[in-house]
């Protein structure tokens, strides 16, 4: 297979498979709705043409299976229980492994595959005949679908004609369902075995015309008292946005039923089909044959309205990468025109300067926001995470997710994927109790895992949190007493101590088990999230939960910034966490000799810049603070000057500098010169350590 074609297949298949998870963990909890009984549907019979149409026969083969049940699901012949939710989840999980073994190189355990074939085919009932589809492709538009009313005599069996055989010959041409009518079979005393009582009423799409499928009857000419043949779906090129006709109308169009007995059965109280099967006016053998040219239809016209509705294009994540680099070095170009035109107080050259600005900030927006996808698309994984994990720790628990619409950049949600399932496994594992254990505190049994996310300025807020025991104050702080990181007369805020958490190797967990207790997981956490230029923030109650909220920025590539001067180096602080900006004079700091200073009636500490890099020059008269927010605490950074805002353009300091903790990187300013983006949480743990070291 062409690599292109497979790269593009594996893609689809995996949103398809993630899709489908989604469903099937929505309809465990619903199993009666039709309408996403209908989506898992729809997810198997894609995934099905798609593989087909790549030639990846393995994985149509097998969906194939699967779909067959699912389509006795639709038709209310099979129930939707546990047992088939986890049937069809490990069928998914193969699948999985199926297209990723299509390079060759990754293994596929047939022994697993061919127990979950099997197992699928238990649950499919004997039948006279089967329609089963061809894995040829329906997705072009030169395919029509025609309704086939086949009615041979009834002694065709005995002039060496062979029915049967002509339906596989209709098989072999398309996509094909054959509904047998077997109202005519006498009782079996009155059945003569060398008669024919069947007639079979098929639904074809294919991309042969009607002089082909009559050449198949060729030899039934003059032993069927009845053949047609009708054109029932173009191929689009009538389709109208009402749909396809009703059931009394295909029924009338095919004979079975005339205007006056539809209008009757119309009076009824009950659904149509069942109203006119029930007073005898049509055969359910003639209802269940409308019903399948009814469904056939309706699902071609909705693959061609998603065909034609959507505008997207895949696009590799490695280009867009590209493209937001180019428009970096833009913006850092636009920057330096900027910068002379106004030197050179051309009016003209200003003009051009401030257009070319606009287009590069409008092209920025436009760029960065190809780059964001909702978050929402990795929530269902973790509703399949928390499914397996309360199953295997005996516990009861459902995920629920909010804000799954909130956007974030495509960079950061790939990192944040191992975050929160290390938080989501704490919640399962440390957090919620067991269903006797909530009982007898006079909570439901059923816990609750609650995933949210939302937008605050320039952030994003994601908020997992548990209705469970809530953190162990006491059992933190012995811990943390005899790990030797808290003096044990020491008193310590709860937001400091749930911080221990983060640290290599803390746990207080009795036993080390599968999900968690070797205190290896959020560390991991804390510096992932550290590593998004994010924070993390615990809040607890006892006997109520826990919850953890993660702020991070909207995009990792261009940052607004704020410009600032420090002993005539430049730097730049996040704008998103900057609050205000404040005068220090040397009055003030001669009447306290402590780094605190009084903003709107608040004490708010601060960290002199110049003092904290060891900078060398006199201290201005006139100095100011730059207020920002680190992690839930309002905390000063006294500068010489602050510049202004800036469009920021993050670039890594490369190997040699990756020591450096107290900078996230750095920008390239207008007139060429570099400035360090400040890591302000790190600047105040590192500033706080010292202050520690010094006695204070």
């Amino acid at each position: 297979m062409n690599n292109k074609i497979l790269e593009t297949f594996r893609e689809e298949v995996a949103e398809l498979l993630a899709d489908l998870e989604g469903s099937l963990l929505e309809l465990e909890e619903n199993p009666d709705d039709v309408a996403t009984v209908d989506r898992v549907f729809r997810a198997l019979h894609t995934i099905k043409g798609s593989s087909a149409m790549a030639g990846v026969d393995s994985i149509a083969g097998f969906v194939h299976e699967v779909e067959n049940v699912y389509e006795l699901v639709r038709e209310g012949e099979l129930a939707v229980t546990r047992d088939l939710i986890n049937l069809t989840l490990t069928a998914k999980d193969q699948l999985r492994l199926l297209a990723a073994a299509l390079d060759g190189v990754t293994a596929v355990d047939t022994d697993s595959l061919q127990a979950t074939t099997a197992a699928f085919s238990l649950l499919l009932p004997e039948k006279p005949l089967v329609a089963v589809p061809d894995y040829s492709t329906t997705e072009t538009d030169d395919l029509c679908t025609y309704r086939i009313r086949f009615r041979p005599d009834g002694d065709v069996f005995r002039k060496g004609l062979n029915p049967l055989a002509l339906l596989r010959e209709l098989r072999q041409m398309g996509e094909c369902l054959i509904v047998p009518q077997l109202e005519a079979v006498p009782a079996l005393e009155n059945l003569d075995p060398e008669s024919c009582y069947l007639h079979w009423d098929v639904v074809l799409t294919t991309d042969s015309n009607v002089d082909d499928i009559r050449d198949l009857f060729i030899f039934f000419e003059g032993h069927c008292s009845q053949l047609t043949i009708d054109v029932i779906d173009d191929g689009g090129l009538l389709d109208t946005e009402a749909g396809y006709k009703k059931l009394g109308e295909i029924l009338i169009e095919r004979g079975d039923l005339d205007q006056a007995a539809l209008n009757q059965a119309l009076q009824g109280k009950t659904k149509i089909g069942t109203e006119l099967i029930g007073s005898g006016l049509v055969s359910a053998g003639n209802v269940e044959a409308a019903l399948a040219e009814q469904r056939r239809v309706q699902e071609l016209r909705q693959d061609r309205q998603v065909a034609e509705t959507a505008s997207s294009i895949r696009v590799r994540s490695d280009k867009l990468d590209k493209l937001v680099n180019l428009i970096g070095e833009l913006v850092t170009v636009q920057a330096r025109l900027s910068q002379h035109a106004v030197g050179n107080l051309d009016p003209q050259l200003v003009g051009i300067a401030e257009e070319v600005e606009r287009l590069t900030w409008d092209l920025r927006d436009q760029v960065l926001n190809i780059r964001m996808l909702p978050i929402g698309t990795t929530f269902n994984n973790y509703r399949r995470l928390v499914r397996d994990l309360s199953a295997e720790l005996g516990k009861n628990i459902i995920l629920v997710t909010e804000g799954a619409e909130t956007e974030l950049d495509k960079t950061v949600i790939d990192r944040l994927g191992d975050p929160l399932v290390h938080l989501i496994r704490n919640c399962v594992g440390h957090g919620i109790e067991s269903p006797q254990v909530r009982l007898a505190a006079g909570k439901p049994a059923q816990g609750t895992v609650r995933l949210s996310a939302d937008h605050s300025g320039a952030n994003v807020l994601i908020r997992i949190s548990d209705d469970g025991r809530g953190l162990d104050r006491d059992a933190l702080r012995q811990r943390a007493v005899a790990s030797g990181l808290l003096a044990a007369e020491a008193e310590i805020a709860d937001r400091d101590l749930y911080n221990q958490i983060f640290l290599p190797g803390f746990s207080t967990a009795s036993e080390v088990t599968s999900v968690s207790g070797r205190g290896v997981g959020m560390d991991v956490v804390k510096r992932s999230v550290d590593a998004l230029r994010g924070s993390i923030e615990i809040n607890s109650k006892p006997g109520l939960g826990t919850e953890f909220t993660i702020r991070l920025p909207l995009t990792l590539a261009i940052i607004d910034g704020l410009l600032v001067d420090i002993a005539g180096e430049s730097y730049i602080f996040p704008l998103s966490s900057v609050e205000e900006c404040v005068e220090l004079r040397r009055a003030d700091v001669a009447a306290n000799d402590r780094n605190l200073a009084t903003v709107r009636g608040e004490i708010v500490p601060y960290i002199r810049l110049r003092d904290y890099f060891s900078m060398p020059g006199e201290r201005r008269d006139i100095e100011q603070i730059v207020i920002a927010s680190i992690d839930g605490r309002r905390v000063g950074f006294v500068v010489d000057h602050v510049v202004g805002e800036h469009q920021t353009v993050i670039k890594s300091l490369g190997r040699f500098y990756q020591e450096i903790r107290d900078s996230s990187g750095a920008t390239i300013l207008g007139n060429g010169s570099v400035a360090l983006i400040l890591d302000l949480p790190q600047v105040v743990k590192s500033a706080s350590q010292l202050e520690k070291a010094a006695g204070f």
